[in-house]
């Protein structure tokens, strides 16, 4: 079999996002258009499972257009992010790391659209995950009105820097429009094997 036939396909895209949504009307109508798209070309949607803000928004996006959503949320946050029970499938976790982690195993891809520190920190766990050789899934900015400017600036500060360099070099995705994001995220996943998507329970656990 050669690499073509292993090459990986995308079933189902995690899309980090805040529970709110912002002083822009362009990023809740940016998680509205990505659920439709995900919707409308059979790919699955694996998210936070709160029903608020800009999470509230791209999955009942999906629900709205026929598509299918997997929610993972943590016992602490079911009452605070008002866990949405609309979801084909509804996890939830004993705590923050088991949610990270099973968004991780159902995921071949993943997308980060406007949110706050937690959204940063989730998106910047799957670089360093990348970084450390445990997997090769893509990972992509939804680089809306320029939500994502500071944090390209940062990397490539770092980089400027020599704090990422050789073999911790990384390849990030940045869409500006809503558009662009699948697209994107196919042509990565199409140079990934199934095997280098994988990261194994126990190297999950030690990370």
């Amino acid at each position: 079999m050669n690499r073509s036939e292993k090459s990986s396909k995308i079933r189902k895209i995690c899309v980090y996002c805040g529970s709110g949504t912002g002083t822009d009307p362009a990023f809740v109508e940016s998680a509205r258009a990505f659920g439709a798209v995900l919707a409308k070309n059979g790919i699955g949607l694996v998210f936070g499972g709160g029903s608020v803000g800009m999470m509230g928004t791209v999955s009942k996006s999906v629900l709205d257009h026929g598509g299918e959503v997997t929610g993972i949320i943590p016992e602490f946050l079911v009452v605070r992010e008002h866990a949405m029970r609309g979801a084909d499938n509804l996890i939830v976790t004993r705590d923050m790391h088991e949610r990270k982690r099973k968004m991780f195993e159902l995921a071949d891809a993943f997308v980060a659209m406007p949110g706050g520190v937690g959204t940063l920190e989730e998106i910047v766990e799957q670089i360093t995950w990348v970084q450390l050789g445990r997997h090769r899934k893509p990972i992509l900015l939804a680089n809306i009105k320029g939500f994502w400017d500071p944090l390209c600036a940062l990397i490539d500060h770092m980089k400027g820097l020599e704090f990422i360099r050789g073999d911790l070099n990384f390849d990030l995705l940045v869409a500006d429009r809503v558009a662009d994001i699948l697209p994107m995220l196919q042509k990565a996943a199409a140079t990934v094997s199934e095997e280098e998507k994988e990261m194994s329970a126990v190297a999950a656990d030690r990370l």
